[in-house]
């Protein structure tokens, strides 16, 4: 017993508690058509508010995309998305708000959702909570001094690194944080595969409620996005704005249809 009791103590100093380890988003991938599993994470992350997928089952997309830097495709993703008239969220930093700011004001202008993803995108698990709040602060007011959009709702942790104490301060700060349910490797802008790698790594994870995170940066993801969309609207899918997953989330399961969030 003292041997177990030992053991017990050891093993309890190895852990860190949740509010100090740093996890990086993840999970188990999903080919069959259903959602991944995050395990441990999913509970963490919806007992403070987030989300990574609609769990409704209704057969509905949001298209996310993380806007760190500029390389000359965001234009033409925004065309895409303009002609298929299907609406988006981009989580942005500080270093994109100043060098792209026409395209941030095209965001907003053509009623897409600007997220943030943190001024100087630092790990928000080595950040104190005052550092994390002028960060997030610091996008929210570029992003009010640039466009019509006065307020955030949305935030995508930096690196996907959150812990407990991470996702308590942001959802405390009237943030909604939004991981993903399907991404692949797609913002080494040197070592792109091709739009039909882009439009099959999507595909093969494909599933109801999806979240997809894209990356601006990738010329595979210009060239394949309008493909993406226009397959995914022939097998029955529709794209939503985030708005309309957590509104609906706020509403009582019998209410329907969720009218005028698209």
């Amino acid at each position: 017993m003292k041997r177990l009791i030992i053991s017990l103590v050891f093993f309890i100093m190895l852990v860190p508690p949740l509010d100090v380890a740093a996890y990086g988003w993840g999970y188990q991938k999903s080919t069959d058509g259903s959602p991944p599993d995050p395990g441990l994470y999913r509970e963490l992350v919806e007992k403070h508010g987030g989300h990574y997928v609609d769990h409704s089952g209704e057969k509905v997309i949001y298209l996310t995309f993380d806007n760190g830097y500029e390389q000359g495709y965001t234009g033409q993703i925004l065309d895409v998305l303009k002609k298929e008239q299907v609406p988006a969220t981009f989580f942005v930093t500080g270093h994109y708000i100043t060098s792209a700011s026409e395209l941030v004001k095209r965001m907003v202008n053509e009623g897409h959702i600007v997220g943030n993803h943190s001024y100087h995108h630092p790990d928000f698990t080595e950040s104190s909570d005052q550092k994390i709040k002028e960060e997030l602060q610091a996008v929210e007011d570029a992003v009010a001094e640039l466009t019509s959009q006065k307020e955030m709702q949305y935030v995508r942790p930096p690196r996907g690194t959150f812990n407990s104490r991470t996702l308590a301060i942001t959802n405390k700060l009237g943030y909604t944080t939004m991981f993903w349910s399907i991404a692949f490797v797609d913002w080494h802008t040197d070592k792109q595969k091709g739009p039909e790698y882009a439009v099959n790594s999507v595909l093969k994870q494909i599933h109801p409620g999806a979240i997809i995170l894209l990356h601006t940066v990738s010329r595979d993801n210009a060239l394949a996005l309008e493909q993406m969309i226009q397959q995914l609207k022939q097998d029955g899918y529709t794209f939503k704005s985030l708005d309309y997953l957590v509104v609906k989330e706020a509403l009582p399961r019998d209410v329907l249809p969720y009218t005028g969030i698209q």
